[in-house]
C-alpha cells in the first residue's frame, strides 16, 4: 500500500479515519485506496459487497473537506485511487484541480445517464438527490409549487433555508441561472431572500425543525434527509419533526425538479488503477445501485433500479434533465450572485 496510510500524518491534516479496512496489512495482494467525502457508514455496505465480490481490500480515508486539495499537494505520490464525493461542485473542483483523469468505460457509461457524467469522462454520478420543498402539513394546503414561486410575496416571512453559500444552495442557484439567465435569476434570488423567516442557518434537518416549531411554513431541503429523520431511532425527536412536514417536488409540470449527485472520479496518479476501475464499475452496477437505494434514501442513477419503499412513498417526480456539467460551470457565478444580493443577511428591511 502506498504511504498515505503510513506516511502522510493523518492526524496533522485532520482526517477522520473510516472503515477498519484502512488498517489492513500493507502486504495485501489486492487493494484500492479511496478518499471519500461520503461518511464511512454510508458507503461501508458498498465497500463490503465489493470486497466480497472481488477479493480486493478497500482502504478508506474520510474527510469533510480538503481532499481534492490534498491530492493536488501529494501530486504523483498520492496513494488515492478513487475519490468519492457528494455534490457536483466538488466533483468538478477535483477536475479543475487536475487530480482526476478521464475514463472511457463502456460498462460505466452504459449505466450512468449522459447528463449525469462529465462529457470528458472525469466524473460520474452514482446517485441523485432532489432539492425539494418541505411543507408544513398543517399550514400549507397546496400540493404543487415551483422554485420561481418561492419569490412570490405570499411566502413573505414563511420560508427557511440553509446558507446561500452551501454547495446544495449554489447548485440550485446555478440551475436557475441556466434556465432563466443572470438578470432574472438575480431578481428571483432577491425575492427568495426577502421571503425568508430568518437569516439562512443550519442544515436541512434544522429547516424541518423550524417548520415543526412554527418558525416557518416551507423550507428547501434534500430528499434523503427526510429518510434519515423518518428512520432515526437514536433521536426520536427528529422523527417527530419529520412527521410535521411533507415533500413537494417543484416544477414537476415543466422542466422538472433540480437534482444533485453523489459521484466518483478516477485519481490522476492512481497506483492501483486496475482495481480502481473495478471499483468504479461495481459502483455503477445493478448490485451497487440497489444497495444505494436501500441504504441511503437516494435515487439510483441507473434506469430500472427502483428506489426504496420509503423513498417511493414520497411520490413520483420529474427530474430536471439539464446536464450537470452546465450547472457546474455556473457555480462560481451563482456564488458571486448570492454575495451580491446579500442572501445570507436574510430579508431586507
Amino acid at each position: 500500500m502506498k504511504s498515505l496510510f503510513k506516511g502522510i500524518g493523518l492526524s496533522a491534516v485532520g482526517f477522520a479515519l473510516g472503515t477498519t479496512a484502512l488498517v489492513a496489512s500493507a502486504q495485501a495482494a489486492e487493494e484500492v485506496n479511496i478518499y471519500s467525502y461520503r461518511m464511512p457508514e454510508l458507503i461501508k455496505p458498498l465497500l463490503d459487497a465489493f470486497t466480497e465480490k472481488t477479493g480486493v481490500t478497500a482502504n478508506l480515508v474520510y474527510a469533510s473537506d480538503g481532499l481534492g486539495e490534498r491530492m493536488q499537494a501529494e501530486g504523483e505520490n498520492s496513494p488515492a485511487d478513487v475519490l468519492l464525493s457528494v455534490d457536483i461542485g466538488r466533483l468538478q473542483s477535483a477536475k479543475d484541480l487536475g487530480v482526476s483523469q478521464p475514463l472511457e468505460n463502456e460498462v460505466i457509461n452504459n449505466n450512468i445517464p449522459e447528463n449525469l457524467r462529465d462529457p470528458e469522462g472525469h466524473w460520474f454520478g452514482l446517485t441523485t438527490r432532489a432539492r425539494v420543498i418541505y411543507a408544513s402539513k398543517d399550514r400549507v394546503d397546496q400540493d404543487s409549487i415551483t422554485y420561481e414561486e418561492l419569490a412570490d410575496p405570499k411566502w413573505k416571512g414563511r420560508l427557511c433555508t440553509r446558507s446561500g453559500q452551501h454547495v446544495y444552495s449554489i447548485g440550485l442557484f446555478a440551475s436557475m441561472i441556466a434556465h432563466k439567465g443572470e438578470a432574472e435569476a438575480e431578481k428571483w434570488m432577491e425575492g427568495v431572500r426577502d421571503n425568508l423567516a430568518r437569516r439562512p442557518t443550519g442544515g436541512d434537518r434544522d429547516q424541518v425543525k423550524s417548520i415543526y416549531s412554527g418558525e416557518c411554513d416551507i423550507a428547501l431541503g434534500n430528499t434523503y434527509y427526510m429518510g434519515k429523520m423518518q428512520t432515526n431511532e437514536k433521536d426520536p425527536e427528529q422523527k417527530e419533526w419529520a412527521e410535521s412536514v411533507r415533500i413537494i417536488f417543484p416544477n414537476t409540470e415543466d422542466r422538472g425538479t433540480h437534482v444533485n449527485i453523489s459521484g466518483m472520479i478516477l485519481a490522476k496518479y492512481a497506483p492501483n488503477q486496475e482495481n480502481a476501475i473495478k471499483l468504479m464499475e461495481f459502483l455503477a452496477s445493478d448490485e451497487a445501485q440497489a444497495i444505494y437505494a436501500a441504504e441511503n434514501f437516494e435515487y439510483p442513477v441507473e434506469a430500472g433500479i427502483e428506489p426504496s419503499e420509503l423513498v417511493a412513498s414520497w411520490g413520483d417526480f420529474k427530474a430536471d434533465d439539464i446536464s450537470l456539467a452546465e450547472i457546474a460551470a455556473l457555480r462560481a457565478k451563482a456564488s458571486e450572485m448570492a454575495d451580491v444580493v446579500s442572501f445570507d443577511d436574510g430579508p431586507s428591511s
